[in-house]
């Protein structure tokens, strides 16, 4: 019973895990920072079940049973998922060869949901009315305990040491390259890579063509809007950023969504009404955006994460389709 409990728990555990973890990079709000603080009192909870699921384990294996090689693989990609995002919350390691330890933490953690789902199928854990008791309440109420107390003893060491992590933003992101653009990295959506665009035949297509935009024409109307890109890869740069209102660009266009491409066919979708929100930047600082923050143009969104920043910039329409039509992340 006491092995049924454990694993039933850390299921639970895992899947508020990932919840909060996704729901992090959608929230871009102030909201964002409780998210934060529960997607880690939640790993810390899994590392406080971590001596019970030990002794589970060492009978486990102590049996030739199906599925044994899913199970330890299981164990170890949530090991090293929680051991990462911990390397990267104290800022001590901000890289791993070529990868960020926040990196690691979320290959691992995709990784393990598709092994985690192999494993509950081979090794279902039941829940049962009486999983509901008092008791159990509290003893999930202990383990959720545990992990906040871990979580402000963290917080409290890394303040008390100055170590970097303690200047982390409530996103959990570092501060690199702020005020300075050739110090802020270059990133990339999954599978994008950096476009290298003339800027001199380069020509913005608004409303399906209606309207085409050179650099010079977006960087003439001299809209600058001072604004932070979040990436989801852990870091951090506040800018100033230079260039066009979308809603200038826009001006007398009617629909309920905004829809902004890429010239590798990435998108996003945006309400009409906040378009006086969006800058369409040529210039970050005092120069011309570099092929790899996005020239000659690209989105800038403030308080929401770089994946909304869309770069290299080739068209914008106005859709009837509201904005929340589209997956909660860029597919392509």
């Amino acid at each position: 019973m006491a092995g049924r409990r454990t694993n039933l728990a850390l299921l639970a555990l895992l899947i508020l895990a990932f919840v909060t973890g996704v729901a992090s990079w959608l929230v871009g709000s102030a909201l964002v920072r409780w998210i934060v603080i529960a997607h880690g009192i939640l790993g810390l909870g899994i590392v406080a079940l971590a001596p019970w699921k030990r002794t589970i384990a060492s009978r486990g294996l102590g049996r030739r049973r199906r599925g044994r090689a899913i199970a330890i693989t299981f164990a170890v990609l949530i090991v090293t998922s929680i051991v990462a995002a911990i390397i990267h919350v104290t800022g001590v390691v901000r890289s791993v060869g070529t990868f960020s330890p926040l990196g690691i933490h979320i290959a691992t953690a995709i990784a393990a949901i598709v092994v985690g789902v192999a494993h509950v199928i081979q090794r279902p854990v039941r829940p049962r009315t009486t999983d509901l008791s008092r008791r159990n309440l509290l003893r999930s109420g202990a383990v959720l305990g545990a992990g906040a107390a871990g979580w402000v003893a963290l917080a409290g060491v890394l303040r008390a040491t100055g170590a970097p992590g303690a200047d982390r933003r409530p996103t959990g992101s570092f501060e690199t390259g702020s005020g300075d653009p050739v110090g802020m990295p270059v990133t990339q959506w999954f599978n994008d890579s950096v476009q290298e665009v003339d800027p001199g035949s380069w020509r913005l297509h608004v409303l399906n063509g209606a309207r085409s935009y050179s650099v010079d024409d977006l960087a003439a109307f001299d809209d600058t809007f001072r604004a932070t890109l979040d990436c989801t890869g852990g870091w951090f740069a506040e800018q100033e950023w230079r260039g066009a209102r979308l809603d200038r660009l826009l001006d007398g266009a009617v629909g309920e969504s905004v829809v902004v491409r890429s010239v590798t066919g990435y998108n996003r979708r945006f309400p009409r009404s906040g378009a006086t929100g969006l800058l369409l930047a040529t210039h970050v600082g005092d120069a011309p955006l570099s092929a790899g923050h996005g020239a000659p143009a690209r989105l800038v969104v403030p308080d929401r994460r770089g994946f909304w920043w869309v770069k290299w910039v080739t068209g914008i329409d106005v859709s009837d389709e509201p904005s929340w039509w589209q997956s909660p992340f860029p597919l392509t």
